[in-house]
């Protein structure tokens, strides 16, 4: 809630060791039978030279990996910024739901800008042509449903925004349930492999 938590929590930036420790989690829930729920809300993987040296690539591909593997059902939501591989590392579901108001992409406008334009002036130009809306992604079926916020945003109504979320997961849940661990892991491969052109 303040600029010390965030800090404390690198913005919201995972290191490896948070990857190892979401991919050890899945492993364990995925042994006992039990529904994986990610809530995403990440700019992307922290970036720093010290968790470069500690294999951050590596950790985030073989998070990525163990989302595909597991034979339980895997849903996501995005519940505020998923940004590039960081947020894919947890984000690789059988159903990826998104709140209204989030968004969701390979790199920020603020970093696309400055790759594309070689100025960060282009911000607002960066962002329309990512496309990171959950309007967007639902219509080109990167996200399966779209859940709507209450007026003027999550944040304002945290009750009606989490009862929403956890209606829509729990309808998904009971629709996964009694599918053979395998039929979901193949499922969700298929899904992953038939994005992009």
């Amino acid at each position: 809630a303040d600029t010390d938590s965030r800090l404390k929590h690198n913005f919201g930036m995972a290191r490896p060791e948070g990857y190892r420790k979401a991919r050890r989690l899945m492993q364990c829930a995925d042994r006992f039978g039990l529904p994986i729920i990610t809530l995403v809300d990440t700019s992307g993987a922290y970036p720093g030279i010290g968790a470069e040296e500690r294999g951050q690539a590596e950790a985030i591909a073989r998070s990525i990996d163990t989302c595909l593997a597991v034979r339980v059902p895997l849903i996501t939501v995005i519940i505020g910024e998923g940004g590039s591989g960081g947020a894919i590392a947890i984000a690789a579901g059988n159903e990826v739901f998104m709140l209204e108001h989030a968004v969701y992409s390979v790199i920020s406008p603020e970093g696309c800008g400055s790759i594309l334009w070689r100025d960060s002036e282009h911000t607002v130009d960066a962002a329309e042509a990512l496309r990171l809306t959950s309007q967007d992604l639902r219509g080109f079926g990167l996200v399966d449903d779209v859940i709507e916020e209450p007026l003027g945003g999550a944040h304002r109504a945290h009750d009606i925004t989490t009862a929403r979320v956890g209606d829509r997961v729990e309808q998904a849940l009971r629709e996964l349930v009694g599918i053979d661990g395998g039929v979901l892991r193949a499922r969700r491969r298929e899904k992953y492999l038939a994005m992009g052109p």
